[in-house]
């Protein structure tokens, strides 16, 4: 959603011979086993045994609904955070550090931004994403300690496939743009 899903869109009408399966997912698909052919996700770190390009930089900052970003005096906001089957250790550090309990905790980024954009609290959110929203205002920069690299990544044996060698090189280029809301 925001970032891939008009690029996807585009990759189909300029290649609409080749077919595409997407998982949007926090399930983590074994590329070496042909789960997927091609990931695209955020990482520090990517496997070794992987080939792929670093398509950008995910920052990420505090939103909040758009009513309650300047709450009334003695009124707290909540916090959305989280929940453990994210696997989002470094947010969940962040906030263990500088915020109260997340009293609305959630399995996905998706699930936290629509939490934020429907009032449920403030929320750590990925700026591409959340600076479209009509509904959210940013608290603040973007936390240099929460950017993350996006990576697309695939099996050396499959770098030579036409139809993924396409999509890698469509999917690079549209996110090289700097239309797409990451940072490079």
């Amino acid at each position: 959603m925001g970032l891939l899903s008009p690029v996807l869109a585009d990759f189909r009408r300029a290649y609409p011979a080749i077919q595409l399966e997407v998982a949007v997912s926090n399930q983590l698909f074994n590329l070496s086993q042909r789960d997927a052919d091609v990931a695209i996700r955020p990482s520090s770190s990517p496997p070794d045994h992987l080939v792929g390009r670093r398509l950008g930089v995910i920052a990420q900052a505090v939103y909040v609904h758009r009513d309650l970003a300047e709450p009334r005096p003695g009124a707290e906001v909540d916090w959305v955070g989280p929940d453990r089957h994210l696997g989002y250790a470094a947010l969940e550090a962040w906030m263990a550090t500088r915020c109260p309990a997340a009293r609305y905790r959630v399995d996905t980024v998706l699930g936290m931004f629509a939490a934020a954009r429907d009032g449920l609290g403030r929320a750590v959110l990925p700026c591409y994403l959340a600076d479209a929203e009509p509904g959210l205002r940013r608290l603040g920069e973007p936390i240099p300690a929460l950017a993350t690299d996006l990576w697309q990544l695939t099996h050396p044996d499959l770098r030579r496939v036409a139809r993924v060698r396409a999509f890698l090189a469509f999917v690079a280029e549209a996110l090289g743009r700097g239309a797409s809301g990451l940072s490079g």
